[in-house]
């Protein structure tokens, strides 16, 4: 005889969150969609020139709020456009209404509405929705990560294997500042000769996910806020990647580095030499 398994609460919980993270993401991957005609109509830039907003953006983070409060009035929210709000639920929405803003506004494929819940200040759920393909990559921690695109069935991910440095195919992104990106370009001169190639597709979020899909064989990048890795970040994880900073320094603090389990220690080794 067989028996079902029992749901918990906190099951329960996790179900509800990611159904509501995955259909707002939908919503909000439709409005971007339909915003890319006139994604130039309004651009206004942030930390540097090179670091744009567009008024897609801060509506598609609008629509995100409004649709995640209205199901869950006591959540807090946390925005890359400037959404902030205290929980008293003990759970947490990180939003980045649109990863990838640049290549959104010159119509580059790599664009995701990304979303993802915290529970007591642990991410739980990760919802990644690629507005330009409709692929969307979901993940619930310990339940594992999978793929959904259009027409398919859902595909769990793995991550790949790769044998050696050499054979590694190697995403990253670069900062905004001058001064940031001069740095960074010298150790991509260094690193491109040590790895298979290098990928910079300019969505760290579509990024993560490539990676937990073995798309690419690792990921690594300076300086990201919590909202560009933090759906992303679980996807990978779920997916079985190492995730580390360097010099036994948290993800994310500064460094992010996410990788197949064959070559982390190797690429983390490296990447240490390469940052000094």
């Amino acid at each position: 005889m067989t028996t079902t398994p029992v749901q918990t609460p906190d099951d329960q919980l996790l179900d509800d969150l990611l159904a509501l993270a995955r259909s707002t993401a939908a919503e909000a991957a439709e409005l971007v969609a339909a915003g890319r005609a006139t994604a130039s109509a309004q651009v206004d830039t942030k930390s540097s020139p090179v670091d744009v907003v567009t008024a897609v953006d801060r509506a598609s983070e609008q629509l995100v709020v409004d649709r995640l409060l209205a199901a869950r009035p006591d959540d807090g929210v946390l925005g890359e456009e400037g959404a902030a709000r205290e929980s008293t639920s003990g759970v947490r929405w990180v939003i980045d209404p649109i990863d990838g803003t640049v290549n959104f506004l010159y119509g580059f494929a790599g664009y995701a509405v990304s979303i993802a819940a915290e529970v007591d200040g642990v991410t739980r759920v990760g919802v990644v929705h690629d507005a330009a393909s409709g692929e969307v990559w979901t993940a619930v921690r310990g339940r594992g990560s999978w793929l959904t695109s259009p027409g398919v069935q859902p595909r769990r991910l793995r991550g790949s294997s790769p044998v050696s440095l050499e054979q590694t195919l190697v995403a990253t992104g670069f900062g905004y500042r001058v001064e940031q990106r001069r740095a960074q370009g010298a150790v991509v001169a260094e690193l491109v000769t040590r790895v298979r190639d290098i990928r910079r597709a300019g969505c760290a979020s579509l990024d993560l996910c490539a990676a937990a899909d073995g798309r690419v064989d690792a990921y690594y990048e300076l300086d990201l806020k919590p909202w560009d890795h933090a759906a992303g970040a679980l996807v990978a994880a779920e997916a079985g990647l190492v995730l580390s900073g360097l010099r036994d320094t948290p993800f994310a603090e500064p460094m992010a580095v996410a990788a197949a389990p064959s070559i982390a220690a190797d690429l983390q080794g490296l990447l240490e030499e390469l940052h000094p």
